[in-house]
Order: C-alpha cells, then sequence, then structure tokens
C-alpha cells in the first residue's frame, strides 16, 4: 500500500492543488466555509499521506528528514483546525518535489546503448580456407577475418591483406575516415567505409578498445553518485532542532497550541519550494535558449567549474573538411578545375568531396586508366591529359617540379593544420588546395567570455596529430593541447586534473567521448553528437551551438546564487518568525501564516527572474558557416 501511494505522488499532488482550489473558492465565492472545511481537510490527508510514508521510512533508518517536520507541522495545524495551512504546506511540499524530480529523471541508458553499437558477428576463416559467419564471442587472437564494405571491424586487430577507408569516429572522434592498408592497426566497433580488408585479430571481447569505453563509461558513472538535496543536509539539524524547541516550550508553558504554532511556523514553507523554484526557472531558461539540463545537482557543480576540456572534431570545429585555401598556378583554371572535378568524382574519399564542394557547378570530363597511388593520390587520363591529384609525395614520383613559391605554399599550409591535394597537368603544377576542419564560428569569443565567467584553465584533448592540435589550440588561445589521444588517454587525463584538485567539465559529441562525459565533475554534449554521449552527460548543447556554453555557465552561476538567496530569505524568514513568538506580544498563528505564504511568493518571484536571464554584455549569436580563405592566383 505505501509503494502504491508513493507511485501516485504526482497525482495527489494534482488533487490536492484542486481541492485547495475548491476550498478557497468555496469559503469566499460561495460562501459555503462547510464545503470549505472539508475541501481542505480532505486535500491535507492526501498530501500527509505520501509525506508521513516517506517520514516513517526515514525514521526507521533513524534519518530525520524534513519529511519528518512536514508531517507534523500538517498534522499539528489539523489538529488546532488550521486547514488552510496543513493543505497548502502539504501541497507545497508536495509540488516542489515533483518539480525537482521531473529534471532529475534523465534515462540513463548509455550503456545499453554502446552494447547495441557493439559488432555481433564476423567473417571468420575455417580450416578449409573458407570465411563463414560466426559470433564475435567465438573468435580467438590470432584468428584470421574478412571485413567487407559496410561492415564493423569485430575486433582489434592488424590488416594482413587488402585496403580501404575505415571511419574511426567512434574511437578517435575524428570525421575524416583513415585509409587502411597491410601492417595497419584497426579498432573494433569501426566502418569500413570502402573496400575489403583481411585482418588478424590480436585483442578480443572485453579486452578491445571498444569494451574498454564501455567498461570505462560504467566506472565512470558508479563512481558519480547522487548529489543528497540540500534541504535533506539542512534537515538534518534543523529538523530536530524545531522539534526539540517545540517539546522543550510544551514541557515548560503545558501550551500544545503554543508547541504546534512553534512547529507550523518552524516549517521552512519558503525554502520547500524555493530551492526547486530556483532550479526549474534556471532549467526552463536553458531550454528555451538551447541549454538541457539534467537535474538540480547540475546546477551547482557546474557552477563550481574551473576548467572546461574539450574534444576538438565537432566540438572546437565543425566536424565535416573543407577546403580552408586554394593557391592557382594559372591565370585561367577553369579547365584544370574541371579535370580535378573529373578525377575527384570518381572517388568517395572524404577530401575529395571537400573538393567537389569547393569547385561547385563545373564542366565534367571523361576518366580513364585511373591509377590508385598508394598512400599517394591518383593518376588519370583525362581528356588527353596525364592528370595527377595527391600529396606531395605523388608529385615527386611523378617528377613535377615544385618550385620555391609552390615550396612555400606548401609549409604555410602545413603551419595552418591543412591536408594537402595538389594537381598537375601534363608534369606541371596547377593547383594546390589546403584542406581541414574549420574551427567554429565565434569560438575564439566564446572562450573568452567562459574566461570572464573565471574558468582558469581551457584544455582541447584529440585523437588527431598534435601539429593540427596546436594549430587550433593556437589559433584559440587555449591553455593546453593534446593529440595522438584515445578515449582511455582522455579519461585518465580528466583524471588527473580532478586529483590536482580542478573541478572539470568535459565538452564532446562522440562515442569515444563517453567515458570521459561520465567521469568529469560535469559532462557536456553536442546536441548532434550520438545518442550515447548524450545520454552520457549532464549538460547537452542543443542544435551542436556552440555559443551556447558560455549562456549555460552564466546561467548556472546565477541560479546557484539565486538559490541561496532563496535558502537566507527562508531561513531568515523562519528566525524571525520563531523570535517573534517569544519576544513580542504580536506575533500570532495568523500573521505567522500571512508572513509564511508572503516568504513563499517573494522566493518564487526571485526565483522567476531567472526566467529572463542574460548574459551580461551579450549579443545574440547565431552560428554561421566559416567561409573558405579566399582564393589566390599566383
Amino acid at each position: 500500500m505505501q509503494q502504491y501511494i508513493l507511485s501516485k505522488k504526482n497525482v495527489i499532488t494534482v488533487i490536492s492543488g484542486l481541492l485547495i482550489v475548491l476550498g478557497f473558492f468555496s469559503h469566499f465565492v460561495l460562501e459555503n466555509v462547510g464545503l470549505s472545511e472539508w475541501s481542505l481537510i480532505i486535500a491535507s490527508v492526501f498530501g500527509i499521506m505520501p509525506i508521513a510514508i516517506q517520514a516513517f521510512q526515514a525514521m526507521k533508518v533513524k534519518v530525520i528528514s524534513i519529511d519528518v517536520l512536514v508531517s507534523i507541522a500538517a498534522i499539528g495545524a489539523l489538529f488546532i483546525q488550521n486547514y488552510e495551512e496543513s493543505a497548502i504546506v502539504t501541497f507545497l511540499f508536495l509540488f516542489g518535489h515533483y518539480l525537482e524530480q521531473r529534471t532529475l529523471n534523465q534515462t540513463r541508458s548509455a550503456i545499453k546503448e554502446l552494447t547495441e553499437m557493439a559488432p555481433e558477428s564476423a567473417l571468420k576463416q575455417m580450416d578449409n580456407g573458407e570465411f563463414e559467419e560466426v559470433e564475435v564471442d567465438d573468435i580467438d587472437e590470432g584468428d584470421i577475418l574478412l571485413v567487407k564494405t559496410g561492415a564493423k571491424v569485430p575486433v582489434d586487430g592488424i590488416v594482413l591483406t587488402g585496403e580501404g577507408h575505415i571511419n574511426e569516429a567512434s574511437i578517435t572522434g575524428e570525421a575524416v575516415p583513415v585509409n587502411k592498408q597491410a601492417d595497419a592497426e584497426v579498432f573494433a566497433g569501426t566502418i569500413l567505409e570502402n573496400g575489403t580488408i583481411q585482418i588478424r585479430a590480436d585483442r578480443v571481447g572485453e579486452d578491445t578498445t571498444f569494451g574498454k569505453i564501455i567498461e570505462l563509461v560504467e566506472e565512470a558513472q558508479d563512481s558519480k553518485s547522487e548529489a543528497e538535496r540540500f534541504i535533506d543536509r539542512f534537515s538534518k539539524y534543523y529538523t530536530p532542532a524545531v522539534l526539540v524547541l517545540a517539546i522543550v516550550v510544551w514541557a515548560f508553558s503545558q501550551n500544545i497550541e503554543l508547541a504546534i504554532t512553534i512547529l507550523v511556523l518552524g516549517c521552512p514553507g519558503a525554502l520547500v519550494i524555493g530551492v526547486p523554484v530556483s532550479n526549474v526557472a534556471g532549467i526552463g531558461n536553458g531550454a528555451r535558449n538551447g541549454v538541457l539540463l539534467k537535474g538540480s545537482e547540475v546546477i551547482q557543480d557546474f557552477s563550481n567549474v574551473d576548467t572546461i576540456v574539450f574534444d576538438k572534431t565537432g566540438t572546437l570545429t565543425v566536424g565535416n573538411p573543407t577546403v580552408a585555401a586554394t593557391e592557382l598556378y594559372e591565370k585561367d583554371s577553369a579547365e584544370t578545375l574541371g579535370y580535378l572535378a573529373s578525377v575527384e568524382r570518381e572517388s568517395d574519399h572524404p577530401l575529395a568531396k571537400a573538393v567537389l564542394n569547393q569547385i561547385g557547378e563545373t564542366n565534367f570530363y571523361p576518366v580513364e586508366g585511373t591509377e590508385v597511388v598508394k598512400g599517394g593520390g591518383i593518376v588519370s587520363s583525362v581528356a588527353g591529359h596525364r592528370v595527377a591529384v595527391g600529396n606531395v609525395a605523388l608529385m615527386e614520383k611523378e617528377n613535377v617540379t615544385l618550385s620555391k613559391k609552390v615550396q612555400k605554399d606548401v609549409k604555410r599550409f602545413e603551419q595552418q593544420g591543412n591536408s594537402l591535394v595538389l594537381t598537375a597537368v601534363d608534369g606541371e603544377l596547377k593547383v594546390l588546395m589546403g584542406i581541414r576542419d574549420q574551427v567554429r564560428p565565434g569560438v575564439k569569443a566564446n572562450l573568452q567570455e567562459l574566461k570572464d565567467l573565471g574558468v582558469k584553465n581551457l584544455v582541447v584533448l584529440s585523437g588527431d596529430n598534435q601539429g593540427t592540435v596546436d594549430v587550433v589550440a593556437g589559433e584559440l588561445g587555449l591553455t593546453e593541447a593534446h593529440g595522438h589521444m584515445l578515449p582511455e588517454d582522455k579519461s585518465a587525463y580528466i583524471g588527473k586534473l580532478q586529483q590536482r584538485g580542478q573541478i572539470v567539465a568535459f565538452v564532446g559529441d562522440g562515442v569515444n567521448d563517453s567515458p570521459s562525459l561520465a567521469l568529469a565533475d560535469i559532462g557536456i554534449a553536442m546536441g548532434s553528437g550520438t545518442d550515447v554521449a548524450i545520454e552520457t552527460s549532464d549538460v547537452v548543447l542543443m542544435n551542436s551551438n556552440f555559443s551556447n556554453l558560455p549562456h549555460a555557465l552564466g546561467l548556472v552561476k546565477a541560479t546557484a546564487n539565486n538559490m541561496k538567496q532563496n535558502i537566507v530569505i527562508s531561513i531568515g524568514v523562519v528566525l524571525v518568525l520563531l523570535t517573534s513568538v517569544f519576544f513580542s506580544e504580536w506575533m500570532n498563528m495568523s500573521i505567522g501564516m500571512l508572513v509564511h505564504e508572503g516568504s513563499i511568493l517573494v522566493v518564487i518571484f526571485n526565483g522567476m527572474r531567472l526566467m529572463k536571464y542574460k548574459l551580461e554584455g551579450r549579443k545574440e549569436q547565431k552560428e554561421v558557416s566559416a567561409p573558405a580563405e579566399k582564393v589566390k592566383i599566383s
């Protein structure tokens, strides 16, 4: 029966509220005192039931919670026939609990999502040399496996034969698929986007990198216990004090009404509603401004953050490689760009797609005799011309002379963190393109806002090469930058920061970010990221709008301060009321009730101010795609 009543707590809250409305309507409009009193009595009884059950359960484990105080005060108010107070106190307590729990009951199904993403089967080479589909659990170290286009790599291993591009976003978080050839390392859970490869299984099951990601998320989530509600911590001392005070007063005065009055006046009604109102108002503001805050405990922890760690791809950068800069080494380049587009149209490599997007509409030519040069690029015959598209190594192999000007441009592009695509026609270099994942527009200004809000350390961790990471860090003025980091490296680094006493927030968007999101004091996920990252996080930036992050931090700081203000108001009112009972002649139950209700309105209005919160001095920002650097003709 107890569990049934507790499970219907929200329904009871609604019924209690409706009965209170009916009671006051009957009293002031219908002038039916009998109906009014019975409505408030029934509302009180309904409201007291779940609170009393919780109080009883707390007492069983020797905890004097605020439920105990509210139960005694409400029953006392009924005893002295103050039905309005008993009904209102219980309703406000239940409603405040509902508001808070609504934000705390976020599903955390990250483990389930990760498990579903893990490969379930693989093509294993049998004794007769044929490949047969088997369960992943039936794979042992040393087995030879076949992976076809579109399939998931089932284990960590080494490529024996074949070639293809693998999307390693689930492990490294990088958007650009990586070319894999013989002797290259591959990871379980990654996807072969094109090609066919045979691999030797080196690590299987829980020992794979993907298996370790799942394990890290489990450990991190287990280490993050639910924050104890502030009101319960406060009531550990406050509730017994009020009870003792009431008992002492009754013992000396033998005035039961005075003792109950102390309990009623000592019941912190404003405190019951004040904290949830602040939290819910802050959460509501965040929701309207593209920030999802998962629970009231997040607000307090986030407001104290002094270090923010960022994943690079998809967080500080757009997550989609584009042509950042172009050098043309001829005045009329339309025909050459047509040759280039014709060659790249034959490829599904992400860099090729970036080139095609940059060139746009052009004339396409028939392509013949395409030759893929491993680790270099493509050589084709286009409209009777030999066209080579690839890196510097391919140009050297094709005996293409790179002038000092070109060499200088190549060095400059590389220093800017670009991947290079050079195009030569009949042995003469015509085009140089630099392709990179663009930094999000406005990120530098947003990072400065974070510093202004008190964040001392801004760190980037990425699976990308150190040179590219350093370029991004230098451009954005970050405190630290670390590249070549796998998921376990990132979470280990966060652990070190926490050991130094830093309060760490981590911002990311991929499955690989899940361990770090769960381990950090505050995990912040970009809204367009994976479901796992979003579920594991404490804060979500909807639509992946990075400019919402400073607003989120400013909002939680304002909310935390607002909550403290409401606590001071609530406790201050109670102290004044209790003091007035003993040291004044004007204080009575009616005045005390009026002040109580007034304090409740004050904390509600104070909390609602957060609904209009805006980061001071900020203009509305809209993210737009960063334009590529203006094309230069040499």
